[in-house]
């Protein structure tokens, strides 16, 4: 079984193969609904990863894990509270949340390019955030 840093730099560079294969937010509007879908399942998979992270390292905190219906947001409330993500972070990452909420429970072809571009904009620079949160907690490296 690998050790903690070890899953935590799978996940890490599986968010980085993510990343690497996201469009740029300029050329969401030249996509086809199907490019536009792949591009919301990077997104989703982004975020995936960084819940990957938050459970592995709150459990190795030993804090119960959240359950329920609204295990997502109290999953980022208890990263909160122990100092794994810092407010501002937290910040950055709801609306990937939210997201998160929409397409797991929406259809493929509700998804908006327009609406994608905020999220996909930012998510290099959320993602360099909740490293650099994670490697001050953790003392791993930042680098991707």
């Amino acid at each position: 079984m690998p050790s903690l840093s070890e899953s935590i730099n799978i996940e890490l560079a599986n968010i980085d193969t993510v990343l690497n294969e996201m469009p740029s937010g300029q050329s969401l509007c030249r996509l086809s609904p199907l490019e536009v879908a792949g591009t919301a399942t990077l997104l989703h998979n982004f975020y995936n990863g960084v819940e990957n992270i938050l459970k592995q390292i709150v459990g190795d905190q030993n804090v119960k894990l959240p359950a329920g219906q609204f295990w997502h947001q109290q999953l980022l409330a208890i990263a909160v509270k122990h100092k794994i993500v810092l407010p501002k972070t937290l910040d950055r990452l709801r609306p990937y949340l939210a997201f998160r909420h929409f397409f797991v429970h929406g259809y493929a072809f509700d998804l908006d390019a327009k609406r994608l571009k905020p999220l996909v904009d930012d998510v290099r620079v959320v993602n360099t955030l909740f490293r650099q949160n994670i490697a001050r907690f953790y003392n791993l490296p930042e680098q991707p």
